[in-house]
């Protein structure tokens, strides 16, 4: 898995790098002694503001008074007033396993926008803030164009962050001229389109003061002197050239010259090169080495990988040899080097060939903090593990018992995944004892996708620490426990595809951090009310689908304390017509109420709704025109927008309004009373499909298109 003590490590370099260059207000607000921002970097800053074509709020700040200092994400020197920091990288944040592994529900179902920035290039504007000394435009996008030239003007810029935001092209050569630079991190994903590039290396070497460089997906392929980067930064702590196209060639032809002095690296990451053949031997001397990343690497033959291990530094810590073709021949006890792994705390030996028995060998390494043996073929029980263990991730294998894992006697185990397996028979055997622990430290508990049977025991809401608890996909029956409600650390709680019964505790409604709720697809029945939501405020994520027999009845008058991002309660029972607490959620992007009992006519406070990318209604008994739709609706994710509002009682014409949708690809308008023509406007849609069938106007259409590809 990752790493934890290192990543926090850079991130201390960042918040070093950050306050060094921050002796002023960071986001905006200032102090009323702050001098005010100069006229020239104002309008500056506004010009960079409408070459935005699109913006989501981060910058609707700017152009709030005369002082740009006072303005978000600009930072002024409480001195001078000169503005020396723009941080406008986007707010997306992956956090750890709880969103990355929930993100695959729909695209921007649950995580945060694409993009805060949307725009043409970097506007040249920005060369009038001349004292900047920290500059983050990463996780926006400039639509495939150059990184600009006059980057390279910023001559006191000491933090520059260009990652992931769609540059192309070979970056430019300025950027060396950057002399204070501390921190450049020019990561990217390439793609098709959207590719970077090195041709000449030279003028990284420019940047003496570097501390934290990443290229990773930057092309380096046909680049000289790739490994003089091992050498010509001595104060170089970080360095990614993961997926850049570097061969063993481009880093062996300096390993024998001990006359140059290595950097003092901690991190170093050279995954996704596909290196073959025996590595270079300069790793022995890089001593400060901590975290080292070989994943996507040909390791399969024995002798070859014995000769790695015994080159690795013993002050490595991390070590990362995913999809490596590890077998395991190559971790029985004659190949493991355990005065080299003696140190190794985080090790990751994920997507291999492991086949048979859990490896006996790793039960010896009592330094392992976390182990990572997911995607492999691995069919035993597993033995108990060193106690210092405080993560294991055995997913995507086939083990078949969980009572031989041990979790209850490991106390300090933080994040056990053992999802993706077969594992069978109760989550707590009835002869086991609970705990022998006075308190477990279980952070994340991920089961999901076996054949677990029987009840969630009561006992689970002993693991007062768990934020991650996720059950799904299985086959277990009873009711959800009461003392869930004593998780309070919970945020993600996910039981789908269950055969679970009964009543929703009202004890859920007291989770306060719980921002992701599945609990679709079972037989949970008898009234939900505003109860099971009193204090989920950081709630985004509901779906209650497919329990036939689960009734909300929420007050008209209730204001929800969330704001929900989805909301599933498909072929659920809601009374009371519309539901009326749905006026308040201005974030959603997704609306499924199909098949639910809802009466009577559309609300209009249903046009002020943004952003609904997919919007079911679909099986109910609605009335009315259609004219109090959503007449505005911004699509910005290729998988494109669905209005569903077949087999229900809409009449009268179908509005222009829908034309307004941008990007839709999917709208079913069928069996209903509709009337009159069919705008011309939806012809010139790109939808995949379009269903019209079975109402009452000129012609019946049941049209299928392709989109053009």
């Amino acid at each position: 898995m990752g790493d934890t003590h290192w990543g926090l490590g850079i991130r201390l370099i960042f918040i070093c790098v950050f306050l060094v260059t921050m002796t002023h207000k960071c986001v905006g607000g200032g102090n009323l002694t702050t001098p005010a921002c100069f006229e020239q970097e104002r309008l500056a800053l506004l010009k960079f503001k409408h070459s935005i074509t699109y913006d989501n709020r981060m910058l609707s700040s700017w152009g709030v008074g005369n002082d740009c200092c006072r303005w978000e994400r600009v930072g002024c020197d409480d001195a001078t007033g000169r503005v020396i920091s723009l941080h406008l990288g986007s707010s997306f944040v992956v956090e750890d396993y709880i969103y990355w592994r929930y993100d695959d529900y729909e695209p921007g179902s649950f995580i945060e926008d694409d993009y805060e920035l949307v725009g043409d290039e970097v506007n040249s504007c920005l060369t009038e803030l001349v004292h900047l000394k920290h500059l983050d435009l990463s996780g926006n996008y400039f639509q495939g164009s150059q990184i600009p030239e006059f980057i390279g003007s910023f001559k006191q810029l000491r933090y520059l962050d260009l990652s992931n935001v769609g540059f192309t092209g070979n970056i430019p050569h300025q950027i060396g001229n950057l002399s204070n630079l501390k921190v450049l991190n020019l990561h990217s994903v390439p793609t098709s389109i959207d590719k970077l590039r090195i041709d000449d290396i030279s003028w990284i070497f420019g940047l003496s003061k570097l501390e934290y460089l990443d290229l990773t997906g930057v092309d380096l392929s046909r680049t000289q002197n790739v490994d003089s980067l091992l050498y010509t930064f001595p104060s170089l702590l970080k360095l990614s050239l993961s997926r850049c196209g570097v061969s063993i060639a481009h880093l062996g032809s300096h390993h024998l010259n001990s006359s140059r002095e290595l950097a003092n690296i901690k991190h170093l990451d050279l995954s996704y090169n596909d290196f073959k053949g025996q590595l270079p031997g300069f790793f022995l001397n890089m001593t400060s080495l901590a975290f080292l990343d070989l994943s996507s690497n040909d390791l399969s033959m024995a002798w070859f990988f014995k000769n790695l291990l015994n080159m690795i530094p013993s002050s490595v810590s991390e070590l990362q040899l995913s999809y490596c073709g590890i077998q395991n021949i190559n971790l029985s006890p004659t190949n493991l080097n355990f005065t080299t792994l003696s140190n190794i705390q985080h090790l990751d030996l994920s997507r291999n060939e492991l086949q048979g028995r859990f490896p006996s060998a790793l039960t010896n390494m009592s330094s392992l903090i976390s182990l990572d043996l997911s995607s492999n073929q691995l069919n035993s029980s597993i033995p108990v593990m060193p106690n210092n263990l405080l993560k294991l991730d055995i997913s995507w294998n086939k083990f078949r018992q969980i009572e031989d894992v041990g979790i209850w006697r490991h106390c300090n185990l933080q994040e056990l995944i053992v999802s993706y397996n077969a594992l069978e028979g109760q989550l707590i055997s009835p002869s086991t004892n609970v705990s022998k622990c006075s308190q477990n430290a279980l952070e994340i508990l991920d089961l999901h996708q076996n054949t677990l049977n029987g009840s969630i025991p009561e006992s689970i809401g002993r693991l007062t620490n768990l934020r991650v608890l996720d059950l799904s996909q299985n086959a277990m029956t009873g009711p959800i426990p009461v003392s869930v409600g004593r998780l309070t650390s919970l945020r993600v709680l996910s039981v789908l595809s269950n055969l679970l019964c009964g009543t929703i505790p009202n004890s859920i409604g007291q989770l306060m951090k719980l921002n992701f709720l599945d609990i679709s697809n079972n037989s949970l029945q008898g009234v939900v009310s505003e109860n099971h939501f009193a204090n989920l405020s950081m709630l985004k994520y509901l779906d209650a689908n497919s329990n036939d027999k689960l009734i909300f009845n929420i007050s008209r008058g209730w204001m929800p304390p969330f704001q929900l991002k989805v909301a599933r309660l498909g072929s659920c029972k809601i009374e009371g017509g519309f539901p009326q607490w749905f006026r308040a959620q201005r974030k959603l992007q997704e609306l499924v109420l199909s098949n639910a009992s809802i009466y009577g006519a559309l609300p209009t406070w249903l046009r002020l709704l943004p952003m609904i990318r997919i919007l079911d209604l679909s099986h109910n008994k609605l009335t009315g025109p259609l004219t109090n739709l959503p007449s505005l609706n911004e699509v910005r994710h290729e998988s494109g927008g669905k209005l569903l509002l077949q087999n229900n009682l809409f009449k009268g014409l179908i509005p222009r309004l829908l034309c307004t949708w941008t990007n839709l690809e999917v709208l079913y308008l069928s069996k209903n009373r509709l009337i009159g023509k069919i705008p011309k406007c939806l012809w010139n849609m790109s939808l995949s499909v379009m269903l019209l069938s079975s109402n009452r106007l000129l012609m019946t259409v049941v049209r299928v298109m392709q989109k053009p590809k």
